[in-house]
């Protein structure tokens, strides 16, 4: 397993790799560390069925990288990281799981601090709490759920006017995949701003809801790349941008809250020749990191409203950077990252 780390195309030199268990809880955890140099690394931890435990590790890799990367463009005083549970969050959970990983998290120090992700909740987090202070997003107030959607609907409004060249989303057509919490504030948003949604779920009740409160036509989840949409909005796993989806895609913009939406990195450049503007899925989705990062330093929440809508402003310099460069939009804010985090 330790030369598949190694080798693995996401480990892009991490600090620390960390495999946690615990035979009474039956807890199978992976901690991973990738940058430290802003501060303590922060990301959250998913919990998912993966079909192996390889997959695990290059889950857990590729995103806690990407928490450098979202962490360093939002301008926050922390690092990346993230962790993941193996095992069915509907089946599998208990209160023993969690506080062993908090032991987990104890150990390490300081140095990673987690929060809520795909498959864990606020409840979740107060378990692990139970074993450790390094732990964040707790209780009714700690959901960041409503800032990561607020930040993908500011990115949106950026995105639709450098690419249409106006200020309202009215009429508008949003093909959303994914009705989760995010998800479906996102699209919440967007319905309050007047564009048309088109959305798409494994999950009948968040569609039945999404017809009945928002008017929203529903499709089938593998034709959410056919819409005839303006923006295709991936709210739910990463890499729906892929080589096959990214040649159905009629939407000329994609805004969405999911981590890691291209299958590859080269997929970044291919988006610009089609001319389809792609918001980079670590600047726009950063709403709910930043939340989290202000309630776990103590800093007044006052400000942090108007650092979640600096995200429409980041992604407008990204815009237009990529332009004048003739570069992808992926590229231009890996650049901005990496200008920060690796001094």
């Amino acid at each position: 397993m330790t030369a598949f780390v190694f080798n693995e195309i996401n480990f892009d030199n991490h600090e620390q790799v960390v495999f946690a268990s615990e035979a009474k809880s039956g807890l199978k955890a992976i901690i991973a560390i990738h940058n430290t140099h802003l501060g303590p690394a922060m990301g959250g931890c998913r919990m998912w069925n993966y079909a192996s435990e390889a997959d695990a590790v290059r889950d857990v890799l590729r995103l806690s990288r990407g928490m450098t990367y979202k962490n360093a463009v939002a301008g926050l005083p922390i690092g990346g990281g993230k962790s993941v549970i193996i095992g069915d969050p509907k089946t599998e959970k208990s209160p023993a799981l969690f506080e062993a990983l908090g032991e987990a998290l104890e150990r390490l120090g300081g140095r990673y601090v987690t929060a809520e992700d795909v498959g864990t909740s606020p409840a979740d987090m107060a378990n692990v709490a139970a074993k450790t202070s390094y732990v964040a997003g707790l209780g009714d107030r700690g959901d960041p759920s409503p800032f990561t959607a607020l930040g993908c609907f500011v990115g949106a409004q950026a995105a639709v006017k450098h690419r249409f060249g106006r200020d309202s989303m009215e009429g508008l057509t949003v093909a959303l995949q994914g009705l989760g919490h995010v998800g479906y504030d996102y699209a919440r948003r967007l319905k309050q701003a007047g564009a048309k949604l088109v959305v798409a779920d494994i999950d009948q009740a968040a569609l039945q809801r999404a017809q009945d409160e928002l008017g929203a036509e529903v499709v089938d989840i593998h034709a959410i790349y056919d819409v005839n949409a303006d923006i295709y909005a991936p709210c739910a796993l990463g890499a729906t941008v892929n080589a096959d989806t990214i040649q159905r895609l009629k939407a000329k913009v994609i805004a969405g809250a999911a981590n890691n939406q291209l299958a590859s990195a080269d997929l970044g450049d291919v988006l610009r020749r089609k001319e389809i503007l792609y918001a980079p899925d670590f600047v726009i989705n950063a709403g709910g990191i930043i939340k989290v990062c202000y309630e776990y330093l103590n800093t007044p929440e006052d400000g942090m409203d108007a650092h979640v809508r600096r995200i429409g402003e980041t992604l407008t310099e990204i815009f237009v950077r990529a332009d004048v460069e003739g570069m992808a939009t992926s590229i231009i804010a890996d650049q901005i990252a990496e200008a920060r985090f690796k001094q």
